[in-house]
């Protein structure tokens, strides 16, 4: 086992950090040596299997990255912004493979892990399931078969507990879409209707976010015209699959050499 990767899971006591500790720890390709907390946290110095309740795994919970990151050949994020943008910045110092599943960021801290990224291997993506990174894909050489005469919106639906909206899947969608189209998201988005919005604007793209229950995650991407429709659509059941998912591209990090990555390349799917 000392030979295998060792992973840093941050965030581990949310929904997510706790699915991306489990998924290292069934894993027989790499083991995990260390779990984080924000200081202060009720978990800080405990076993992380006592915490949550189960047996003891080892692995005590600490809000030290730099110790932690020293140690370990990659780290799973999937926190808030500024803690992401914060903790990119220390594993480019310790030459680690950062996976990021986090959302939400503006340009100024993505231009912040972009440097990073100029000593590390950054795998960056809205979402790790391969389901959705085949929806993108589709998505995109959709939109290129199709004219401005298909109407496109993305509508997606997440727990009540998510904070940001759209969510990164959702925009990674639309700018998939964009892309097919020829277009820049920026110009084409359409995040903000209400009211009397007036008619539809030829070649928008439409987001629309729905937030409650315990949804863990629906996409889909609606091309409309007149008479006929085609619906592209995602559905995730279990959360296992987005931490299984930025398991393997922690491992596939390995053989990497500093840059941003994304899912598209963990996966080998062309983006052509």
């Amino acid at each position: 086992m000392a030979d295998l990767p060792g992973i840093v899971v941050t965030g581990v006591s949310g929904r997510m950090g706790r699915m991306l500790a489990r998924a290292v720890e069934e894993s027989d390709r790499a083991r995990l040596i260390g779990a984080l907390e924000r200081p202060g946290h009720d978990w800080i110095g405990q076993d992380l299997g006592t915490a949550t309740g189960g047996a003891p795994l080892g692995v005590t919970v600490g809000d030290d990255p730099l110790e932690a990151f020293a140690r370990a050949h990659a780290v799973l994020d999937f926190t808030a912004p500024e803690a992401t943008v914060a903790f990119a910045e220390i594993a480019a110092q310790a030459r680690l493979c950062h996976v990021i599943g986090t959302t939400g960021f503006d340009e100024a801290q993505l231009a912040r892990i972009k440097a990073a990224a100029r000593h590390a291997t950054v795998i960056r993506a809205g979402n790790m399931s391969l389901g959705v990174n085949l929806l993108v894909q589709l998505t995109r050489r959709v939109a290129a078969a199709l004219d401005a005469d298909f109407d496109i919106e993305i509508v997606e639906a997440h727990h009540r507990h998510k904070v940001d909206a759209p969510s990164g899947t959702a925009l990674m969608l639309g700018a998939a879409a964009a892309e097919g189209r020829g277009v820049h998201l920026s110009e084409a988005a359409d995040r903000a209707r209400d009211g009397m919005t007036g008619a539809r604007a030829r070649g928008a793209i439409g987001f629309h976010a729905v937030r409650g229950g315990d949804i863990v995650g629906e996409h889909e991407v609606l091309f409309a015209a007149e008479g006929e429709r085609i619906a592209l659509r995602h559905v995730a059941t279990d959360r296992m699959i987005f931490a299984r998912g930025a398991l393997k591209a922690a491992l596939w990090g390995q053989d990497q050499g500093p840059g941003e990555y994304d899912m598209v390349d963990v996966l080998g799917l062309s983006a052509a």
